[in-house]
């Protein structure tokens, strides 16, 4: 029988050998052999094997080319195939191309014309009805379980039951609505149920899977192993796929390479409206890829480039690329890899503030900011007026450098958002803010002050305001000092009702008559990085910043 005959199953599997292994090898017919020779030897086979099942009925050998047994699944671990074994053999089955298979005394499937096993012929029956035969009958819809299952037994690629499991519940979500959008969340950091991170391979398999499915427009793959390689195959997916709006790479072990990949698919794509790339060492030379993107891609919305070890030129790269880019709403540029004391980093980005008519959202943490560099934001600020969302947390801002933001405050009427966590404003940047929220701004909704060596004067000067202040409704302290007249007064405030148990980090509590507060996890970007051990992830009191300023999609 030659090698490439089509009727022969699992003759061409990408990845194997393209040899057919009879079973037995002293039975193989002569090249150049007859017809008659072969039908001779395929009869010689058929008694062989049925004295074979005589001997051992319940050993079934199967003729096939050698694998790593961790690459053959445990089909009982999948929950469509696990369903479909029956425990007693079927007698008998004629397929669709008129071809016998032959008795089974196992659940592994083989054509008694070939002897050879072959995973797709499993999947082609429809399994086992009740009177133990098997019914060749086409699935209307293919879910996207049986998608994946299939391709990987076509690729031989081992089955990963995480991602199973997850598309299992997404098949599920689409059979209840099929015209609502759904969003594929493959966190490799879930913590609800057991996760095998998936790797570059697996993600190949997925990406194929998802480049026709038109119900998935979100897929999120954080803290997971793509790599460069998974990196490659997202950028083709993205080149493929045209309802994906969301994706999310965060921690995922992708390096400069991989960066100028996403960064070149992303000049022709129109889709996309929100990137996470937090975490990912693209360096420099990646950033300066995602630069050169923003002057073509006109459609990306929000890009996060947290934690990604960018250098000083690509940051102001960024902040040149931004004066002329219209289409960008929030942007995340947090710890970038800074040399030198003269901030211009935060110059430039002061410069383009004063350009930009379309930014809502800008992250700065970990910028080395000082006083200095505030004030050169707060000096953009008196002329932009589209900023709602300013976050410069885990600086080295003192009180003098609040003297310049207190002061924008007064005039600007869109900022709704501030995060000034993990600085050191301390009692007098806490009155300078405090006198300003309680006299002349009207516009701010929340406020971050976690972190800023703040003692009881401060704390109270900040509840103060919120008495003649109604529109500052979230208001985030802790980690300062508190004395007791603090605790008083927070817990009035929460009593009152002025200041909602949700929209605050901290809960009063009563031990011997004496007031005490502890610690809530609800922040402004609580969950940003990481997700609960129980509870939703994207809560609005977790993540309360996002939802007073929404920028993009799935946040």
């Amino acid at each position: 029988m030659d090698s490439k005959d089509p009727d022969v199953p699992g003759s061409r599997l990408p990845g194997l050998r393209r040899r057919f292994v009879p079973w037995d090898r002293s039975a193989r017919p002569r090249v150049g052999a007859g017809r008659a020779q072969v039908t001779m030897t395929t009869q010689r086979r058929s008694s062989m094997w049925s004295r074979r099942e005589e001997a051992s009925p319940s050993h079934i050998p199967y003729p096939f080319p050698a694998l790593d047994p961790s690459l053959i699944p445990d089909f009982s671990r999948v929950p469509f195939l696990a369903q479909s074994l029956s425990p007693a053999p079927p007698p008998s089955l004629v397929s669709e191309d008129g071809k016998k298979w032959g008795h089974l005394e196992s659940t592994r499937p083989y054509r008694a014309d070939t002897e050879q096993w072959d995973p797709r012929n499993w999947l082609k029956a429809g399994g086992c009805t009740g009177t133990g035969t098997f019914r060749c009958a086409k699935p209307s819809i293919p879910s996207l379980q049986e998608n994946y299952c299939n391709l990987c037994l076509e690729k031989v690629q081992r089955i990963n039951p995480f991602i199973v499991c997850i598309l299992q519940e997404v098949d599920e979500e689409c059979k209840k609505g099929l015209n609502k959008e759904i969003t594929l969340t493959i966190a490799g950091n879930n913590r609800l149920i057991p996760v095998e991170k998936i790797t570059s391979e697996d993600f190949w398999i997925l990406s194929k899977i998802l480049k026709k499915n038109p119900y998935i427009n979100g897929l999120d793959v954080r803290y997971n192993l793509l790599n460069n390689t998974g990196a490659y195959y997202a950028a083709k997916l993205l080149e493929k796929q045209l309802n994906l709006i969301y994706l999310n790479l965060m921690f995922n072990d992708i390096g400069p390479d991989g960066g100028e990949v996403i960064a070149t698919a992303l000049h022709n794509n129109t889709v996309l409206r929100y990137l996470r790339m937090s975490g990912n060492k693209i360096e420099n030379k990646g950033g300066m890829f995602f630069a050169a993107m923003l002057q073509i891609n006109s459609s990306l919305e929000k890009l996060d480039l947290g934690d990604c070890d960018l250098g000083m030129q690509s940051v102001i790269a960024f902040a040149t690329v931004l004066t002329q880019n219209q289409a960008i709403k929030g942007i995340n540029l947090n710890r970038p890899i800074l040399y030198g004391e003269q901030e211009e980093s935060t110059v430039h980005m002061g410069q383009m503030l004063r350009q930009n008519n379309c930014l809502i959202e800008l992250h700065m943490c970990k910028h080395d900011m000082k006083n200095f560099g505030l004030k050169q934001l707060c000096d953009a600020l008196y002329l932009n007026s589209k900023l709602r969302y300013l976050d410069i947390s885990c600086n080295r801002i003192t009180y003098d450098g609040i003297v310049f933001l207190a002061s924008v405050l007064k005039s600007n009427t869109t900022l709704e958002v501030l995060d000034i966590s993990f600085n050191r404003i301390e009692n007098p940047g806490a009155k300078y803010l405090g006198e300003t929220l309680a006299s002349h701004n009207r516009s701010l909704k929340a406020l971050s002050v976690v972190s800023n060596n703040i003692e009881g004067e401060g704390l109270t000067a900040l509840a103060q305001s919120m008495k003649t202040n109604v529109t500052l409704s979230h208001l985030y302290i802790w980690g300062n000092k508190f004395d007791e007249a603090t605790c008083v007064e927070y817990s009035k405030l929460i009593e009152l009702g002025r200041l909602k148990p949700d929209n605050t980090d901290i809960e009063p509590y009563v031990v011997d008559g004496h007031v005490y507060l502890a610690e809530v996890s609800n922040g402004l970007k609580k969950h940003y990085y990481w997700t609960p051990t129980y509870g939703e992830a994207y809560n609005h009191s977790s993540n309360a910043g996002f939802a007073l300023v929404p920028t993009a999609q799935h946040l």
